[in-house]
């Protein structure tokens, strides 16, 4: 790939660590994967106060250390596919923070950010709420612990749609996933690397062809 860092984005559900690794494998790239355990994570879908703040800043702590492991090691002069975007963190801290908490979030996320290497393209999947939802259903209970909440589901994927009609910090390809499974298909794979290959700057918008 010509892009040496490209990011995978979307909400949950949308395929974006299974698509990561066979993306990662098919072009020879590292792959990086968020780390998803959060301890905060039970008391935060308990309601508890305070819980999502402590949730937020985990999972803010943890990204940034991650990605600054990867710059302080120059892995991205290798080709590297990681399956999230550190910036769509304000997406969940908007939804589950209140004012007082986001002034205390937001300090913290401008001086982390700071630190962050911008990727040279991002890739964002997208579908309809509905399949989102049915595809969080049929996950192995040990790696979704919980119930999708549909009004969540409905929120957090229009809180990504409009934080992504608004992207404009890097090269941008929007993928309409819900007609094919791209992390199945070698054929829509190989038709993403053409999309990919052929990106130059702004957005361009892809739907993957479908099986006649």
């Amino acid at each position: 790939m010509d892009f040496r860092y490209v990011a995978l984005e979307g909400p949950p559900g949308v395929g974006k660590t299974a698509l990561a690794e066979r993306l990662a494998a098919h072009v020879d790239a590292t792959t990086v994967l968020e780390e998803t355990d959060n301890p905060f994570l039970g008391d935060f879908y308990a309601d508890r106060p305070g819980a999502g703040l402590q949730a937020q800043l985990f999972f803010l702590l943890n990204r940034h250390r991650q990605q600054e492991a990867l710059r302080q090691a120059d892995l991205f002069s290798q080709a590297t596919v990681c399956d999230y975007l550190f910036e769509k963190d304000r997406i969940y801290a908007y939804l589950n923070l209140d004012d007082n908490e986001l002034f205390i979030y937001q300090r913290l996320y401008e001086l982390l950010a700071r630190d962050v290497a911008l990727p040279d393209l991002v890739v964002y999947l997208q579908a309809p709420s509905e399949i989102l939802i049915k595809r969080l259903r049929v996950r192995d209970p040990e790696q979704e612990p919980y119930s999708p909440n549909p009004a969540y589901v409905q929120k957090l994927n229009e809180a990504y749609q409009h934080f992504f009609f608004h992207y404009a910090a890097t090269p941008l390809l929007v993928v309409e996933t819900s007609q094919f499974d791209l992390a199945g298909s070698d054929e829509a794979l190989d038709d993403l690397l053409r999309q990919i290959r052929g990106m130059g700057r702004g957005t361009r918008y892809y739907v993957p062809r479908t099986k006649g």
